[in-house]
């Protein structure tokens, strides 16, 4: 059976196809239209996906939807009548931006694909993010927990699910069952950008800044958000309504209450400065939403776990983003394993919707899905071998070990490299396909990397790659760690002894957002950190995302080489192809550093 999903029209389309009850193929819109976060219908998504196959979309045997439009249209409707008159200016724009493509999803599938109306189908919004976490997870049965800005009216549920013979019993049906959620206007995720944007950063993009940034300061405004969202008797929470306008306008999404309670917001071309009083309050406003976001989770994901007794719990939705609050979790709530997939938000929901139609509206039997995020198109090292010598730069090409010492030699040396390996990788983080690499060691390399490549706020850290097998000789991880860090869905504190050797990968709280590689994962990837290990001792990495600021991740050999020719980075790989630029290839090597 061939079943096509997709995510379009708010953030992060994407497309991801599904043969046989086992993804083969998917990718977010943004790699391949080049324009980073878009939300328009992914036509180029799903033709790569079809194209992987070799499929027409008359082969496609259902396409699905990630969430039920019409019901989310009721939903904006509702709320902007409910707030009438107060919502009069936003109503024209609400409608406007709703009628169009949001709302006819099927007839725009159909004309876009050429396919039978009768095999377009929907799920709801928290279904495909339970899906997406739940399906591509190694558990059997687990509890399951979703939480976002808002998909239809759901901003948080809250359930279970059972995979196929879970019970013992061959021909059991899997099941996801969301039994309790939370409705907008009540939401972390809006909760959590409304500070976003009151910060002065970027609202579905820059959330990570605020969790960066909340590092710096110290939680003593806890009570001040307290009173801007409140909890429940039965373990939920609501938003007091009068400091909040995202339900009411598209055009702010705080009060001028809320200004009054915490003070001039930061505008968003003013860097933040933490050595000063302003600052600081950033820094301590950011610490205190944190805090709170992560004393919610908490006490809900300990409700959910003494409710099921299940050891497992998968979470998804935009909120499972947030590394701090996931190693709480882990910690605090009393589940033995906490899974979170590479692409937790709306990217992930076009596989989620694919897997949830395959398991529960077909009933196929299940299927283990393999446990890795690299669907995405594959680099051609012949085009960045041939691109390079036509632009007179300096290529190289080995075999695999032999390319593995060189490389671990030019890390060595302090080089920055541009790492490019098999499929990339489907979800916002990079891990190990399309990265950049460099030594972990020295601040130095930090404020290289931010200044000459990145071009990013000084107070966001870089995440260090490291093997499975020596983990926790350099981390703290608890019972469970490895796996959340597996994708690196996790922040934990660095040994204390180690912070000093760690410098560039470590924050200012000590911790870092570590990812754990196994092996079987991404073995070339594995093979350096050993080899970078023999040389210094420690099997460890600076792994960041291979782009610039303002641009997605890149995704084929020649825009890696773009970006490659545009910035600071020294050395770029893919397949047996090494690059140099001609200008740093004799770069001084600097002194190795030794554990």
């Amino acid at each position: 059976m061939k079943i096509l999903g997709i995510s379009a029209h708010y953030h992060d389309s994407a497309a991801a196809l599904v043969v046989d009850g086992v993804p083969v193929a998917a990718v977010q819109e943004e790699r391949l239209s080049r324009h980073k976060n878009d939300a328009g219908f992914p036509l180029h998504a799903i033709e790569w996906c079809l194209d992987r196959e070799k499929l027409d979309p008359g082969d496609l045997d259902a396409v699905v939807f990630y969430e039920r439009s019409m019901l989310k249209f009721a939903r904006i409707l509702t709320c902007t009548l409910r707030a009438f008159p107060r919502s009069w200016r936003s109503f024209p724009h609400a409608m406007k931006n709703t009628l169009g493509d949001k709302v006819w999803v099927r007839g725009i599938i159909a004309s876009q694909l050429g396919v039978d109306r009768k095999k377009i189908l929907f799920t709801g919004h928290h279904e495909a993010h339970a899906a997406a976490a739940f399906l591509t997870s190694p558990s059997r049965r687990a509890a399951i927990l979703t939480a976002d800005g808002v998909g239809e009216w759901a901003t948080l549920t809250a359930g279970s699910g059972a995979r196929g013979d879970a019970a013992g019993l061959q021909t059991a049906e899997t099941s996801i069952s969301l039994r309790r959620e939370v409705r907008f206007p009540h939401s972390l995720g809006m909760l959590y950008s409304t500070f976003t944007a009151y910060l002065g950063f970027a609202v579905n993009e820059d959330e990570y800044k605020v969790m960066g940034l909340a590092a710096y300061g110290r939680p003593t405004m806890v009570d001040q958000v307290r009173r801007v969202i409140r909890r429940t008797p039965d373990g939920a929470f609501t938003i007091v309504p009068e400091y909040f306008e995202y339900q009411t306008t598209a055009t702010r999404s705080y009060s001028s209450k809320f200004v009054d309670l915490f003070g001039p917001p930061r505008p968003s071309y003013e860097p933040i400065d933490v050595e000063t009083a302003e600052g600081r309050r950033f820094a301590d406003i950011a610490a205190s939403v944190q805090r709170v976001l992560e004393d919610t989770l908490v006490d809900i994901a300990r409700a959910l776990q003494q409710e099921t007794q299940l050891p497992d719990l998968c979470f998804g939705g935009g909120v499972a983003l947030n590394g701090v609050a996931n190693a709480r979790i882990l910690a605090e709530s009393g589940f033995e394993r906490v899974f979170v997939p590479p692409a937790p938000g709306d990217a992930g929901c076009a596989l989620g919707a694919a897997l949830y139609a395959d398991r529960v509206y077909f009933k196929n039997p299940d299927r283990d899905v393999p446990d890795h995020p690299f669907w995405g198109p594959e680099v051609d090292a012949a085009h960045l071998a041939r691109a390079a010598r036509e632009d007179d730069q300096h290529v190289d090409e080995f075999n695999d070990a032999a390319l593995i010492e060189r490389v671990a030699a030019d890390l060595a040396a302090n080089r920055i490299v541009g790492w490019m390996d098999g499929a990339s990788e489907y979800g916002p983080r990079a891990l190990g396909h399309r990265s950049l690499l460099a030594a972990p060691h020295a601040i130095a390399m930090r404020d290289r990397l931010n200044r000459e490549i990145k071009h990013r706020e000084e107070f966001r850290p870089f995440a260090p790659v490291v093997t499975a097998e020596a983990a926790d000789r350099y981390f703290a991880l608890p019972a469970g760690g490895a796996r959340l860090a597996r994708f690196m869905s996790g922040v934990f504190p660095v040994r204390s002894e180690w912070r000093a050797e760690l410098a560039a990968v470590t924050h200012v709280d000590g911790s870092a957002r570590v990812q754990v590689l196994e092996r079987s994962m991404a073995p070339r990837l594995h093979a350096l950190l050993e080899a970078c290990g023999r040389r210094n001792g420690m099997p460890v990495l600076l792994n960041t995302s291979f782009n610039v600021a303002g641009e997605p991740i890149v995704n084929t050999a020649l825009e890696g080489y773009s970006t490659f020719r545009r910035c600071g980075i020294d050395v770029l790989v893919a397949g047996p192809a090494v690059v140099t630029k001609r200008a740093t290839a004799s770069a001084k090597p600097a002194t190795e550093h030794v554990a």
